[in-house]
Formats: C-alpha cells, sequence, structure tokens
C-alpha cells in the first residue's frame, strides 16, 4: 500500500483505494482520543491550577506565604508523584493494558482532589498533591501510548498531539476556574478540588472504550484486537495492519528472553531511540515552559502587576495562546514533520528567552509604576509560548509514542516521561531560588543557553518519523546502530 501526501491538503491519499486518510476521517478513532485525552487535561488542569491557587494559599497559610521553599514544595510535591507514577506506569501498561492503567490513574487522581480539598494545613496538602501527581503521571505515558496504537501512521502526530491540545486547554481551564472562583470563600479548595471532576467523568467513558488493539494482539486476544482494528482501518488496511502485529509477534517470540530495563541500555538500537526520546523530554522542561505555566501569576506580578486577579487574567491570555499554538501544531506536525517542527520552535523559544531576560535585567533597575519594561516581559512570554506550543509542546510526547519497539514501549515510554518529570521537578523546585539568588533576567538568560543545546540535540539525535509505521521505525533504529547492511539508502531518509 502507498500513502500519498496531497499538497495542500489535510489528508493523505492511500492508495490502494484511493481514500483520504485525514484527521476527521474516523469518528471512532477521534472518539478514543479525545477520550483518551482526558488523562492529558488532568495532566494541564493540575499544572495550571497550582499557580493561581497559590496565591491564595499564601493568604490561608503564613507559614507558606513566609516560605518559598514551602511555596516551591506544594508545587513539586505533585511532580514527585508525577515522577514516581511514570516510572511505575510503563510497567503498568505493558502488564495490565492501556485501559486499566488509565482506569487507575482516574480513581488516584480523584482521591487527591478530595484530600486537597479539604486540607486543614499545608502538609495534607502537599499529602494531596502527592496523590494528584501519581495519577496525573501514569495517565502521562498511557494516553500519548493508547492513542499512537489507536492510529493511522499517517495522522498518528496530529491525533497523539491532540492529547497536548487537551494538556493546554487543561491550563487554559485552569485559568478561568481560578478567575470563577477569586471572590467565593475557601477559593484555592474549590480551585484545587473541581480537579477530579473529569477524572470522574474519564473513569466512567473509558468503561465502554476498547483496549489499545496492538497491545490486544500482542499479549491477549487476536480475534479481539482483530474487532478493534476494523473499526479503525478499512478491508484493504486491515489485512496489512494485522499482517505486521502477526511478523511483530513472531520476532518477539523468536528473541526468546523477558525484556528487561536492562535491554535499553544494552541494546544499542533501543538506547539510541531512548537517548532521542529521553533527551526531547528533558529538553522540553529545561527549556522553561512548566516555569512559563507553573509561575506565570508570579512572573506577571514580577514585572510589576501586583493585582492577584489582573496577574491570574494575563496568565488566562498566555494558556489560550499556549491551547492556540498546540491546534497549529496538530496540523503541522503531520505535514511539516517533528524534526523540522522542534527546530523551528527552538529557535523562535531562544529569541523570546532572551528578549524576557532583557526586559527583566532592565526592569530590575527600575523602580515605581509598571513600565514599558513590565509589558515587554508579559509580551515575551506571550511569544514564547507561541513559538513553544506548535513545536516543543506535542513533539516530544508524540516522538516517544512512536520510536519504541512494541515488546519495549510501555517500558520506554515511562522511562522517559519519568526523565520529563524529574526535568520538571528540577526546574519547579529551583526557579524561585534561583530567580531570587541571580536575578530573574539571569535565570531566563541561563534558560535560553539550554535552548541553544537542545536545538544542537534535536539536529544530531532526533531522526524525522513523520508517516513511518511502528515497524519502519524499527529498522530506522537498527540501521543507525549498525548501518545499513543491504547497501540500500536508508529507509528514514527515502521517506523523509
Amino acid at each position: 500500500m502507498t500513502i500519498i501526501s496531497l499538497p495542500g491538503s489535510s489528508g493523505y491519499l492511500d492508495a490502494s483505494n484511493n481514500r483520504k486518510v485525514s484527521y476527521f476521517s474516523n469518528p471512532y478513532v477521534l472518539g478514543l482520543t479525545f477520550v483518551a485525552g482526558i488523562g492529558g487535561l488532568l495532566f494541564g488542569y493540575d499544572t495550571g491550577v497550582i499557580s493561581g491557587a497559590l496565591l491564595y494559599i499564601k493568604d490561608d497559610f503564613p507559614e507558606v506565604n513566609q516560605s518559598s521553599f514551602l511555596q516551591e514544595t506544594i508545587v513539586s510535591m505533585a511532580l514527585v508523584g508525577a515522577m514516581i507514577g511514570a516510572a511505575a506506569g510503563g510497567w503498568i501498561n505493558d502488564y495490565f493494558g492501556r485501559k486499566k492503567a488509565t482506569l487507575s490513574a482516574d480513581v488516584v487522581f480523584l482521591l487527591g482532589s478530595v484530600v486537597m480539598a479539604a486540607a486543614p494545613g499545608p502538609y495534607i496538602l502537599i499529602l494531596g498533591r502527592l496523590l494528584v501527581g501519581l495519577g496525573v503521571g501514569v495517565a502521562s505515558v498511557t494516553a500519548p501510548v493508547y492513542i499512537a496504537e489507536a492510529s493511522p501512521s499517517e495522522i498518528r502526530g496530529g491525533l497523539v498531539s491532540t492529547n497536548v491540545l487537551m494538556i493546554t486547554g487543561g491550563q487554559f481551564l485552569s485559568y478561568l476556574v481560578n478567575l470563577a472562583f477569586t471572590e467565593i470563600p475557601g477559593t484555592w479548595r474549590w480551585m484545587l478540588g473541581v480537579a477530579g471532576v473529569p477524572a470522574a467523568i474519564q473513569f466512567v467513558l473509558m468503561l465502554f472504550l476498547p483496549e489499545s488493539p496492538r497491545w490486544l494482539y500482542m499479549k491477549k486476544d487476536k480475534s479481539e484486537a482483530a474487532a478493534v482494528l476494523a473499526k479503525i482501518y478499512d478491508p484493504y488496511r486491515l489485512e496489512e495492519e494485522i499482517d505486521q502485529l502477526a511478523t511483530a509477534l513472531e520476532e518477539e517470540r523468536l528473541r526468546k528472553q523477558a525484556v528487561s530495563y536492562l535491554d535499553v541500555f544494552r541494546k544499542k538500537e533501543i538506547r539510541l531511540a531512548f537517548l532521542a526520546g529521553a533527551g526531547l523530554q528533558a529538553f522540553q522542561q529545561f527549556t522553561g515552559i512548566n516555569t512559563v505555566m507553573y509561575y506565570s501569576p508570579t512572573i506577571v506580578q514580577m514585572a510589576g502587576f501586583k493585582s492577584n486577579q489582573l496577574a491570574l487574567l494575563l496568565s488566562l491570555i498566555v494558556a489560550l495562546m499556549n491551547a492556540m499554538g498546540t491546534v497549529v501544531g496538530i496540523y503541522l506536525i503531520d505535514h511539516f514533520g517533528r524534526k523540522k517542527l522542534a527546530l523551528t520552535s527552538l529557535s523562535g523559544v531562544i529569541v523570546s528567552l532572551i528578549l524576557l531576560a532583557v526586559a527583566f535585567i532592565l526592569e530590575s533597575s527600575t523602580s515605581g509604576n509598571v513600565g514599558a519594561y513590565g509589558w515587554i516581559a508579559v509580551i515575551g512570554l506571550a511569544l514564547y509560548i507561541a513559538f513553544f506550543a506548535p513545536g516543543m509542546g506535542p513533539v516530544p510526547w508524540t516522538v516517544n509514542s512512536e520510536i519504541y519497539p512494541e515488546s519495549y514501549r510501555g517500558m520506554c515510554g515511562g522511562m522517559s516521561a519519568t526523565v520529563n518529570w524529574i526535568s520538571n521537578l528540577i526546574v519547579a523546585q529551583s526557579f524561585l531560588s534561583l530567580a531570587e539568588a541571580v536575578g530573574t533576567g539571569v535565570t531566563f538568560l541561563i534558560l535560553a543557553g539550554i535552548a541553544v543545546m537542545a536545538f544542537v540535540f534535536v539536529a544530531v539525535f532526533v531522526p524525522e518519523t513523520k508517516g513511518l509505521s511502528f515497524e519502519e521505525m524499527e529498522k530506522i533504529w537498527k540501521e543507525k546502530a549498525w548501518g545499513n547492511g543491504s547497501g540500500k539508502e536508508p529507509l528514514l531518509e527515502s521517506r523523509s
């Protein structure tokens, strides 16, 4: 079967039966994507809501107001939980399946939301943040893999990026909720407690959805897998997909050995894939995205806007741009390609971070009312999101959902997501303290330097994966590891 890109179109043509494959061509796949993507909504809501809630938590608990470390701990304890959840999530996904992993994440997240809303003091609140983080960590591994395994390869990037749209949409929703509850008693309790609603909705909807067809075929029931695949592909394509799964299953049986975490570092082709995937996840965080999202109200106040409500309103605009940028990314990732999109995104991120740094350095030398430098800082934040959201937002999650062999997908996906959360934790735990020590402007300059390193890393280590099947990507890593023994041009170069 040949897949032909249609210039200027929003889809691809399946040459075997002249059927156009596009993002909206299969409502069933789109429904799976959006229900699974509620996990991304939980991820994004928790990321965004704490930034606004923290402003009011400081008002209720004087000890929090007096300690930057306690503020950072309230934010970052969810990241500790997410780190643990992501590490365990890979194993849960491979052993129990994507569906049960999602259901378990929903239960833990809902429990954490209740604990946070009822917390009598900062330390119980921190416990609730840990529970919520565990749920988010498992969901962050599960949703991209579940979506990728139910997606036709030619639109997989856009569908997996929908999960990132749900993340950014969750962040935007969190700022709306923050604004809605600013005048209500128990402000921050409502902000944090309402997070349990989407978890409950996903739990109910997920009960009616199937397990990932690839997991079913490889681990459990081939006939059930075929029934799910028949809802995703037409008869022409279905036969080819089942043949590819049968080949992958036979190769796994021939290995005659259990998959282990050590294989990720022992086997060169797996090691190269993990380096690319984990590196993308680390650089996504170290270029500062969740610094912007967690602390955007605080950054706005540092720029000179002292009102809590005004800070939240300006942060809402930043979150809206983040969501809109992700919509652009959904289109570009399957047309422009993962690698080119990441490099273009990083170029703009570097410029935006330098602009932010200059604005804060100059603003610190003035005093009094908000001046031009404060507004330049806010514009810099908006530009940062405009460049980051379409590229470095969706690309790391998309690439990590597709570059690993079937038997390592859950494991490596969990490990790379853990790298993301560890990096996230380091940034969240250190940003305010670093800004106090060296100044906000210098902190943004450091992030700009890291973004330059990220650009070089993507250029050197990350291949283009646009439109490739899982089996074709497995061959790419073998060629990179051991050379193109057939003497032919590498498969990647012929397809990109």
